[in-house]
């Protein structure tokens, strides 16, 4: 068929988990995007919570399988030669809801036409078919190097996931505070270890933590202490030092760190607030919340959605009520796949 070409590109991204305002939580997904011409599909499906086939919790076996049928190596699981390219983050189940597309061989090309949201076996183009989404044509021989990166060497094993992408180690004294943020951690999926610092942990256990938090009572010389202890084993590993003690704010903050994509990859990429004005920036249009979290004088935290609205690309004043965000306060942004977090600075 007739379409365009369109380069083919792979590259890490995530679905942040959370501990909502509400009280709910949403998993911690980490997966590989599609990219097309250098940017993520995914961006194109603006209020889409979702996550491609290619997850690093899927058993290996599994992931073997859905790259295979990318290449046209396997059956198509759907009728009429679709496949699934993004589904509901929290099951595998097409009634949730799935974007789908047919995946086709044209001469030594590959076509990705009629994209669709299908929650049936049976799929309706008029009515759940995306118009303004391609076809794409893909150079068959880039198509395919792409996608092999994914697969074992030839007589090896699949690759286990790796256990190391979503576990933090928490340093700090006040185990209540921690124990809770462990807690919340472990519901969306990340890995927590509590510890009160990191001497004479063996290199390779420091090495497994892409992320450190720091608790409010940590000293500046117990937090030197322990980056240095990690720079000593040679690991790259994020430094978070928690905004307040309130579980949300400090899962956001934890959420953020683990997010190593590029910039122009994630769709949240600013926030800053003063008492008046909260200031968000996004690279693709998509719906995002603001949620101010305080602490009252008697040492309870608050929490007060402000905001939540679809938002074009660029940046956004958002006016703040005073009194959501009066004392120690701070607010977290959230949309598809990202969370930042704020001080608001008084004037």
């Amino acid at each position: 068929m007739s379409a365009p070409y369109a380069t083919f590109g792979l590259a890490p991204a995530m679905r942040a988990g959370g501990v909502l305002a509400n009280g709910d939580h949403q998993v911690h997904r980490d997966f590989m995007d599609f990219l097309v011409d250098g940017r993520p599909l995914l961006f194109r499906l603006s209020d889409l919570d979702a996550v491609s086939p290619l997850a690093s919790d899927v058993p290996p076996a599994i992931f073997t399988t859905h790259v295979r049928r990318l290449l046209l190596e396997a059956e198509a699981p759907l009728a009429g030669g679709r496949y699934v390219i993004y589904g509901c983050p929290e099951c595998e189940s097409i009634e949730c809801g799935a974007v789908t597309a047919v995946i086709e061989r044209d001469g030594t090309d590959v076509v990705w036409r009629d994209f669709a949201w299908q929650t049936y076996e049976s799929v309706d183009l008029e009515q759940g078919g995306y118009r303004d989404i391609g076809p794409y044509r893909f150079d068959g021989e880039q198509y395919r190097r792409e996608l092999e990166r994914l697969l074992p060497a030839s007589g090896q094993a699949a690759p286990e996931p790796d256990p190391t992408a979503r576990r933090v180690l928490l340093v700090g004294a006040r185990v209540a505070v921690l124990a809770r943020l462990a807690a919340a951690l472990r519901t969306i999926g990340i890995g927590a270890d509590i510890a009160t610092d990191a001497d004479q942990v063996p290199a390779e256990e420091l090495r497994a933590y892409p992320a450190v938090v720091f608790g409010p009572a940590v000293t500046e010389p117990e937090r030197t202490a322990v980056r240095q202890a990690f720079e000593r084993a040679g690991a790259d590993t994020a430094y978070v030092d928690g905004l307040v003690p309130v579980v949300p704010v400090l899962v956001a903050q934890v959420e953020h760190a683990l997010d190593r994509g590029a910039p122009a990859q994630r769709r949240l990429v600013r926030l800053d607030a003063t008492d008046g004005t909260a200031t968000v920036e996004v690279t693709s249009a998509c719906r995002v919340s603001l949620v101010a979290y305080r602490i009252d004088r008697l040492s309870r935290p608050r929490a007060q959605e402000v905001f939540s609205g679809f938002l074009e690309p660029g940046e956004h004043r958002i006016p703040l009520d005073a009194r959501s965000v009066r004392g120690r306060a701070c607010l977290v942004a959230r949309t598809t796949g990202s969370a930042l977090t704020a001080p608001v600075v008084h004037g």
